[in-house]
């Protein structure tokens, strides 16, 4: 259960990282419509803790080391990854 909720966690981080540079931030900047990137930006936040507290639990509970910890950790901050590693590391 854990690693299922993990493994969608990943999905839907990575969506909204995309979502809130994507689509909001140029709303926000380009067509000055701050509204949508206020709430996909809380939601991405939400996503991103829960995301990193879910890595925690997930590497504790499997025993994988520090590196995939890292590995996870680093994933979250960079486009498409949370997607890379739900594919490589988590099915």
């Amino acid at each position: 259960m854990l690693l299922k909720s993990f493994r969608a966690t990943a999905i839907l981080e990575g969506i909204s990282y995309l979502a809130l540079f994507g689509i909001t931030m140029p709303l926000k900047y380009w067509a000055e419509i701050p509204e949508p990137n206020k709430y996909v930006g809380y939601a991405h936040g939400l996503l991103f803790v829960a995301f990193i507290v879910l890595a925690a639990a997930v590497c504790l509970n499997k025993k994988w080391g520090f590196k995939r910890f890292v590995i996870f950790g680093i994933a979250s901050l960079l486009p498409f990854a949370t997607f890379y590693v739900e594919e490589k590391y988590l099915r």
